[in-house]
């Protein structure tokens, strides 16, 4: 408890303006959650019982000219943030070796019953870039996504059932210098806060979580 008393004495010396019941509210019982947009909308949970997930990424050439394996990379973060919150997801190489064996499919419903998913998680990222517009000495990624979910009945038969836009920006508050960090470890960290974004439509999160994205 005195830890916890000292964590919050130094919230308030760092946030003067910050709402002081809020802080207590921390205190008391930790920071409030925010719940899940798929449950909200839909009344279900990716959590449930027997629901398994296939996360399938789709980036368009004008992406993949300049980020040649992004979709399949996300496709891996996502899949890692979910099985993190104990949403059961098919292995993601598995998913890509069946849409690489099958690049005429034509609707999301159809990965799903050829790897044996109950639900396809489809991303369609539409926008992905690193830098602060032309300005590649300052980092400042940003990416606009869809997110669906397409749910299988028990003949393999789909239907979207969610759907959200996320634009993403990383960090948070202000582009970082390209002397910082690698090119490569600033795309792991920014493809980490996209996963985290698309994630948080399935498993609660927290207020205060995106403190250490800021900067």
């Amino acid at each position: 408890m005195r830890l916890r008393l000292l964590a919050c004495l130094s919230l308030v010396t760092l946030c003067a303006g910050c709402n002081y019941v809020v802080l207590l509210g921390y205190l008391i019982g930790g920071p409030p959650s925010v719940e899940p947009h798929y449950d909200k909308m839909t009344g279900h949970s990716m959590t449930a019982k027997d629901v398994v997930v296939a996360v399938a990424v789709y980036a368009p050439k004008e992406v993949r000219y300049n980020f040649s394996h992004v979709d399949r990379e996300l496709a891996k973060f996502i899949t890692r943030k979910m099985l993190w919150h104990d949403i059961v997801c098919l292995n993601p190489d598995a998913v890509q070796q069946w849409l690489d064996e099958h690049p005429n499919w034509d609707e999301p419903e159809e990965i799903g019953r050829g790897v044996g998913a109950t639900h396809v998680v489809y991303v369609d990222l539409t926008r992905y870039t690193l830098y602060d517009g032309n300005n590649h000495e300052l980092y400042w990624g940003k990416a606009e996504s869809d997110v669906t979910v397409y749910e299988l009945d028990e003949d393999g038969e789909g239907e979207p059932t969610f759907s959200k836009e996320l634009m993403t920006r990383f960090p948070l508050a202000a582009p970082r210098s390209t002397t910082d960090i690698s090119r490569a470890g600033f795309q792991y960290q920014f493809l980490t806060r996209i996963a985290e974004e698309i994630g948080r439509c399935f498993y609660e999160h927290f207020n205060g979580d995106d403190i250490s994205d800021a900067t």
